[in-house]
């Protein structure tokens, strides 16, 4: 089991895969990632749908940097608490709750927009709704999938989950700009309701338990809470996970945000330029994505990890040195291909060194992380790009991210993580389907 220091685990009613029948899990797997991919198209439609309303009614760039908090600040705060829900709640409960509350807030803010009412604040509120429900649902999302999927088929699930959101990265821009074309940002609202309707409904036909713990039923909710922190704070391989997944993120801001800017400044500002340099990113990670549901990766993941930080850090330096367009657009084909190689076994090791009843509180720190580290690394690289060169602060990021990840490889704190996660790890049973939902 892990090498958490904080009391003793409590004890959960966990076997094996509830029926051993292969065909019966591959089902609801089947299931749960088609809901999750239908609900995923609809979510990404308003994701972009918005972001292009604000810029085409405002042309504000304050207005879009309040989109942004209010889009992402929500879900890292809410994260925190949705950790601990799903660790004590039914997974797909709450995943069904967050999924209602989302559609019934774009559907509310659709019908005041046919009623003439546009205010901004309405799209904010809408856009903090949205981002509350994520922060519940992320944590719940990556905690039921190790209870659905053999320990030894997680690399794999958690590799075609990769590859559909990439292909949803690769579609739906084109889709969205269809239909808000031809319908307005109106049709795309509704569009979204259905596809959470539908969602919702693949999801109510995966049986899932819920995870309970006998010795702990009574605990306050804060206790746990701090437990959690407590968790990932004694875990010697979670926290350097962790802490390295939080710098990476932050430095991934400059090759993931400011490369459209580098494009536009150094290479022309013409769309298909911009579109370029996106297809080669969303194609790269879709490929890997694809290889890693097929060849399921390599057995040592931490060695995965460490080998692809290393190469963020590398292709970075190498886009800010960049003098040729289809140099740079390669680069950034690499930098996909790599990310799936860093998120897919990141996942897969916290579930399965984590055990079960403590997933949702890991996970949810996870998602605190996913959603404050990008607008922070844009806090600070955004305003330096306006003062120096893009090509200048990729070099500073690449050279940065080096740094940090050869100083987390080679320190003996480091070297003792890395041994605890490369180490066979007492994944958590797959839990039971004891009870029918």
């Amino acid at each position: 089991m892990s090498d958490a220091a904080a009391g003793a685990t409590p004890t959960v009613e966990h076997t094996v895969v509830g029926d051993p029948a292969p065909a019966r899990w591959k089902r609801n797997v089947a299931v749960f990632l088609g809901g999750q991919t239908v609900s995923l198209f609809g979510s990404m439609l308003v994701q972009y749908a918005i972001m292009w309303h604000l810029t085409l009614l405002t042309q504000s760039g304050l207005v879009l940097a309040l989109a942004a908090i209010f889009g992402f600040l929500p879900q890292a705060i809410v994260s925190i608490f949705g950790g601990v829900w799903a660790d004590r709640m039914n997974r797909k409960f709450l995943i069904v709750v967050a999924d209602s509350a989302i559609a019934v807030s774009t559907l509310a803010l659709a019908i005041f927009l046919l009623a003439g009412y546009d205010g901004l604040w309405l799209i904010y509120l809408t856009l903090a709704i949205r981002s509350a429900g994520a922060g519940i649902q992320m944590p719940a999302v990556s905690a039921l999938i190790p209870q659905i999927t053999p320990t030894e088929h997680l690399m794999r699930v958690n590799g075609i989950n990769g590859s559909i959101q990439s292909a949803m990265m690769l579609i739906t821009p084109a889709v969205a700009a269809l239909v808000y074309a031809n319908l307005s940002i109106i049709g795309i609202f509704f569009i979204d309701v259905v596809t959470a309707v539908i969602g919702i409904g693949l999801l109510l036909l995966v049986p899932v338990a819920t995870i309970r713990r006998a010795s702990d039923e009574h605990v306050p909710y804060f206790t746990d809470l701090v437990e959690g922190v407590r968790y990932i704070a004694s875990h010697t391989f979670i926290r350097w996970l962790l802490v390295l997944f939080a710098i990476v993120f932050v430095l991934a801001a400059a090759p993931s945000s400011l490369t459209p800017l580098m494009v536009a400044r150094s290479f022309g500002d013409d769309v298909w330029m911009l579109a370029v340099v996106e297809l080669a990113f969303s194609i790269g990670m879709l490929i890997a994505g694809v290889l890693i549901a097929i060849w399921a990766g390599a057995k040592n993941r931490v060695a995965m990890i460490v080998v692809t930080s290393l190469l963020f850090a590398v292709v970075t330096l190498a886009l800010g040195l960049s003098t040729n367009f289809w140099v740079f657009s390669a680069f950034m084909f690499a930098f996909g291909l790599a990310v799936p190689y860093f998120s897919t076994p990141s996942m897969t090791l916290i579930q399965e060194k984590v055990e079960p009843e403590k997933q949702g509180r890991v996970f949810g720190f996870v998602g605190i992380v996913m959603a404050v580290a990008m607008p922070l690394g844009m806090s600070v690289l955004g305003p330096l790009a306006d003062v120096f060169s893009v090509e200048s602060l990729l070099v500073a990021a690449g050279l940065i991210m080096l740094v940090v990840v050869v100083i987390a490889i080679t320190v003996p704190a480091g070297r003792r993580a890395m041994a605890a996660g490369s180490a066979a790890a007492a994944a958590p049973e797959t839990v039971a389907q004891a009870s029918a939902d």
